[in-house]
């Protein structure tokens, strides 16, 4: 410990005479002659020296400014190529915007050309209604004057009248009346006062077991059911003839109500036949209440009123056709049928219907 302290003085010292042999090595001695030449040329680099330290004071605030300036160009640089790319976005938003605004203005013009025409054919529609508001003014003006809809009314008041009074003489022609004292389970019709439309003619109700006759004849039922060696002849003459009254009274009736027949009649007295355009087939069956034959031509059969030897299933289907016959006219007048097996009676319900009060203000 003691020898490195005395070390290290001894260290010192030779370096601090080191530092000034260089010191005097460096030193120059100059000569007093020479001493203001000596001293101008320092004047001179000093100067220079200055100089030179000002001048790079210069370039270097020279360099700042440049290397400032071309912080700022860069930024400025950068700035515009930002501002170029939102330039062509906001170009690229302006096309497509403008090739909306074309497709938009192609539509808005087609939308104006419809609307134009739309607008035209409203004009022309609007004269048109206007037109024909003006000709409905004139017709209900001349609907509510003397030759209007009032006298429309009377004329048909007159024509129904008229109807009536031909009617009537049909019933005088045919009379249909209720016979007492005859099998009820051997009428083809009877007459009951519980008719689906009442009793409109006022008349007085009959009883419910008398059966109608037609000029006196009876329609029985049991010629058209069966066909025997020992049935009545003149029983069935009775009912072919009464059948022919009424296709006789049907036929004028449908004539003076102006109303064609579904089944036209083909009239001969007892040797009546009615006409079926559907069927181009006999029918098999005897229950014509659910009858429904094929229409598989347009030809008509002609169906008897009347028996033919001992088939007895034509004739009972042209009853069935004569009343549908009546039924249709029942309904023309706005009343339904007694049934389907009913000719007598419905005949009588039409010619009662007809003659009351309330067939004039149809």
């Amino acid at each position: 410990m003691r020898a490195s302290k005395y070390v290290e003085p001894a260290l010192v010292m030779e370096s601090k005479k080191k530092v000034v042999e260089e010191q005097q090595s460096h030193e120059k001695v100059v000569n007093w002659e020479d001493y203001q030449h000596e001293v101008a040329r320092l004047s001179s680099l000093s100067s220079a020296v200055n100089e030179a330290n000002y001048n790079k004071s210069l370039m270097q605030e020279k360099l700042n400014d440049y290397l400032q300036f071309e912080a700022e160009s860069l930024s400025w640089s950068n700035q515009l190529d930002e501002m170029r790319e939102k330039l062509e976005a906001r170009k690229l938003v302006m096309g497509n915007t403008s090739m909306n605004l074309k497709v938009v203005q192609e539509k808005a013009k087609k939308q104006e050309d419809e609307l134009n025409s739309q607008i035209r054919s409203l004009l022309m529609a609007g004269t048109s209604l206007s037109v024909a508001s003006r000709s409905l003014q004139e017709e209900n003006n001349s609907l509510a004057g003397e030759r209007g809809y009032g006298h429309l009314k009377n004329v048909q008041k007159l024509l129904r009248m008229r109807q009536q009074f031909l009617v009537f003489q049909i019933s005088l022609l045919y009379p249909v009346k209720v016979a007492t004292g005859h099998t009820f389970d051997q009428e083809l019709d009877s007459y009951s006062n519980n008719s689906k439309s009442g009793n409109p003619s006022g008349v007085k109700a009959l009883d419910a077991s008398g059966s109608l006759t037609i000029s006196g004849l009876h329609l029985t039922v049991l010629p058209f059911k069966k066909m025997s060696f020992f049935t009545d002849k003149k029983e069935v003459q009775s009912s072919a003839t009464a059948l022919g009254y009424v296709a006789h009274a049907v036929s004028l009736i449908a004539f003076y109500l102006e109303t064609p027949l579904r089944y036209p009649l083909r009239l001969g007295g007892s040797r009546t036949y009615i006409c079926d355009y559907a069927p181009s087939v006999e029918p098999t069956s005897s229950d014509f209440t659910s009858i429904s034959l094929p229409s598989l031509s347009s030809k008509p059969m002609e169906f008897p009123l009347f028996l033919e030897g001992q088939d007895t299933t034509r004739s009972a289907y042209a009853v069935f056709l004569l009343n549908k016959d009546l039924e249709q006219l029942l309904n023309f007048i706005g009343v339904e049928s007694l049934g389907p097996r009913h000719v007598l009676a419905n005949l009588k319900e039409l010619l009662n219907n007809i003659f009351s009060p309330d067939y004039i203000n149809l």
